[in-house]
């Protein structure tokens, strides 16, 4: 009897830790849409649905900084309100084997694409205007929501057009944007 008590605590213990983690893994889900992976078509989804553009997130399973992302920003209502208004979001993982369609219309996998796309690091995230064309690229995890969202607001307002993001943000740091 003993043992089956230890038996069954342990069962409780694994699927608590099962649980915890399939929990937080979701973190963030709620900022992408669902595709299919044909991102030329998503973009013109995009446009037709008035937004600027779509961003995909460039990322790998066990990356920290993803997970990091996903759990402290994009998991954030504020965050996803505000990008879901402007932009279509997806993300893309960097090794993966499912078959996407590349804005430019070009057939090939997940990490064909990533590496086509030459994504060298992740998180990595690229915005793609209305006609298809990178607009902009940030690789790596931002501080935090704030800059996350002075990113998002570098590419909504035009601003990658004539400076850098880092530019930008010293610029509206110092109250000048």
């Amino acid at each position: 009897m003993n043992m089956l008590r230890k038996a069954t605590a342990a069962l409780l213990v694994l699927s608590a830790v099962l649980f915890a983690g399939a929990a937080s893994a979701s973190d963030g889900d709620a900022f992408f849409e669902q595709s299919l992976g044909d991102y030329r078509a998503e973009i013109q989804a995009a446009q037709k649905a008035g937004k600027l553009g779509v961003l995909l997130m460039f990322e790998a399973e066990g990356c920290p900084y993803c997970r990091k992302m996903r759990q402290n920003v994009l998991s954030r209502q504020d965050v996803q309100a505000y990008f879901r208004q402007r932009f279509t979001a997806f993300p893309v993982d960097v090794l993966g084997d499912v078959p996407v369609t590349a804005p430019d219309g070009r057939e090939m996998t997940e990490k064909k694409f990533a590496a086509a796309m030459k994504v060298r690091g992740t998180p990595t995230f690229v915005f793609f205007g209305p006609d298809g064309s990178e607009t902009a690229r940030y690789a790596g995890a931002t501080r935090d929501a704030d800059e996350f969202m002075l990113l998002g607001r570098y590419v909504a307002d035009g601003h990658y057009r004539n400076q850098s993001f880092d530019q930008f943000r010293a610029n509206a740091t110092k109250g000048k944007q």
